[in-house]
């Protein structure tokens, strides 16, 4: 079993805390010299491996993993999955989290909750 590592870059790196903590396969989509090569290996992986997790934090800039989230939650529910780690959420957070819940997507709220899941589905 493989898990995408989608969702916020900046701050808080939220990955070095979760990898160790995984049983599972992962990929880790943060390189240090972003390329074509790279934008095409996780548009690969988003779609091999057995779920896509995408954690949202107050650091997050821009609104591309907003928008791979909810693309993924409409193409592949059972296999999205979405951590809000926002202390604060604004409405338009709490909005899409409604609708990614709508749609069947899994919700979680620390590393230690996606780690239980997926560790139990080894």
């Amino acid at each position: 079993m493989k898990v995408f590592l989608g969702g916020t870059c900046p701050g808080w790196d939220w990955r070095k805390e979760l990898i160790p903590m995984l049983q599972c396969d992962y990929y880790n989509p943060i390189v240090e010299n972003w390329g074509e090569e790279c934008r095409l290996r996780e548009v690969y992986e988003r779609e091999i491996c057995d779920y896509v997790l995408y954690v949202i934090t107050e650091d997050m800039e821009g609104v591309y993993s907003i928008a791979e989230v909810v693309d993924d939650s409409n193409k592949k529910p059972a296999k999205t999955l979405f951590c809000n780690f926002n202390t604060n959420p604004s409405l338009n957070i709490i909005s899409v989290e409604r609708m990614l819940k709508s749609n069947g997507v899994n919700i979680f709220y620390s590393l230690k909750e996606i780690a239980d899941f997926l560790n139990e589905r080894l």
